[in-house]
């Protein structure tokens, strides 16, 4: 079965094929860096940098681009209110968004492009437009012929009619239709500049995107992706702008992560309810938040709250001890032989049920059901009176595999146990075999301050993390 794939342009999954067989241009739009990025960000930050990990998992050589927004009305607010230049702000967090995102198992796009770096093509880009007639220079701002463009409309799925009937031009703008957008912005006094054959002054948002599309992956990409906020008019607006320059297709497949709602009510500062990643991590396992994240399918909103959150870390924490109690009971276990193929073609099953979920749209949450199955099939295996070194290896393998595509950590809070902890596990083991049960309870207690939880049983002893 090929990866079936659900385009925002058509409104319905479809088998995704390349326009180049084995190789992926996909583009997602990146942060505005004026401050540290909140959970929202987030989201998209995981959710295609999981659809990356999976299509490379899947063999397709992927070349990844999301970019920066460097300049811009908010990192000039930012800047006046600090009393910093805006290349100032703009480094500061983009430091904080690598840091943060690396937090949170994200690897770094092949490219981070930035505006500021590509204000010459952003500059031709304009001026082609103009010269094919969508666009033109009002007072020193250049603005987008919007009704120019025949498929306005089409990504957002709104008629044009329906878009016009709430736009509305505002006092001081100097638009020759209300749908028309900026792509040129004149620079106000004090403000940071680029000069131009349109004057002084610097790119509109939705210019920049099309720009570096073009530049460093084509005139038509394979998936361009990005929160369902920017469905309109973001990207509604970068599909104008780059088909009226070129005539091609901009991009094959539109991707679109659903929203976050924070305790059941939509993020806003307003509401006091903005939440910063870079204040998460100071307190929760990123690892955990990122688990978080992939429980849901992407297309479908998402609630956060640390009540949730903590439900999480317990479930994989859950995950996490039964990869650890398989590592270590290899060390005990034997090369029979006998009934390995069984065990370890219901392992291989688990992978392709794995497998099945992600080909379905990316489904991270019936991923996840799948890795908790195997985790049940893995307790059950430790049940077994003689276990075998293969079909240990079978599983502790598939679990690395899997958490891998999934950008996971078999470590973290509840990482492996480290040379001491083993080291007591071993001694009270062999302290109860000696009956020397006061030595045995002195370890018992003293491995529970360290939130080492032992457990006697038939089979051997077993242990997990406290909660």
């Amino acid at each position: 079965m090929s990866i079936q794939l659900y385009n925002t342009l058509t409104r319905k999954k479809e088998p995704f094929v390349p326009l180049e067989e084995g190789k992926v241009k996909m583009y997602v739009c990146g942060p505005t860096v004026y401050n540290y990025i909140h959970i929202g960000n987030a989201r998209p930050a995981i959710v295609y940098d999981t659809v990356r990990r999976y299509l490379e998992y899947r063999g397709y050589a992927v070349n990844f681009v999301s970019n920066f927004t460097d300049v811009d009305d908010k990192l000039i607010k930012a800047a006046n209110e600090l009393g910093e230049d805006v290349p100032t702000i703009a480094e500061r967090f983009i430091d904080a968004y690598f840091e943060d995102t690396a937090a949170l198992g994200c690897s770094k796009a092949d490219l981070h492009p930035r505006v500021t770096e590509n204000i010459d093509i952003i500059i031709e880009f304009i001026s082609a437009l103009m010269d094919k007639g969508y666009a033109y220079e009002s007072q020193g701002d250049v603005y987008y012929r919007t009704k120019k463009f025949e498929g306005y409309g089409k990504l957002s799925h709104q008629p044009i009619e329906d878009l016009q009937s709430g736009a509305r031009i505002e006092v001081g703008e100097k638009k020759e239709d209300p749908l028309d957008f900026v792509l040129w912005k004149a620079a106000k006094e004090g403000e940071i500049y680029w000069s131009s054959p349109f004057g002084k002054g610097r790119p509109g948002w939705h210019i920049e995107c099309s720009a570096m599309v073009r530049k460093y992956l084509g005139d038509t990409i394979d998936i361009h992706a990005g929160g369902q906020d920017l469905t309109f008019p973001h990207h509604e607006n970068e599909i104008a702008q780059s088909e009226a320059l070129t005539g091609k297709p901009f991009a094959k497949y539109w991707m679109h992560n659903g929203y976050i709602n924070i305790d059941n009510e939509k993020m806003s500062k307003s509401l006091g309810n903005f939440v910063l990643v870079h204040d998460i991590i100071k307190e929760t396992d990123p690892q955990v938040l990122r688990f978080f994240m992939l429980s849901v399918h992407y297309r479908h909103p998402i609630n956060y709250s640390a009540d949730l959150v903590e439900n999480t870390k317990t479930a994989l924490d859950r995950l996490r001890t039964t990869y650890q109690n398989i590592t270590y009971r290899k060390e005990s276990s034997v090369n029979l032989g006998e009934g390995t193929e069984k065990w370890v073609g219901q392992i291989a099953e688990f992978k392709k049920q794995f497998i099945q979920a992600m080909d379905d749209d990316f489904n991270t949450a019936n991923a996840i059901s799948v890795l908790f199955d195997l985790s049940k099939q893995g307790n059950y295996y430790l049940m077994e009176e003689n276990t075998e070194v293969r079909v240990l290896d079978e599983f502790t393998q598939t679990f690395e595999e899997l958490f891998d595509v999934l950008g996971l950590k078999l470590s973290g809070e509840a990482e492996l146990l480290d040379e001491e902890i083993e080291k007591l596990i071993e001694e009270r083991i062999q302290a109860r075999k000696n009956r020397d049960f006061k030595r045995s309870d002195e370890i018992r207690d003293k491995l529970k301050e360290m939130n080492i939880v032992l457990e006697d049983t038939p089979q051997g002893t077993r242990w997990k993390r406290g909660s």
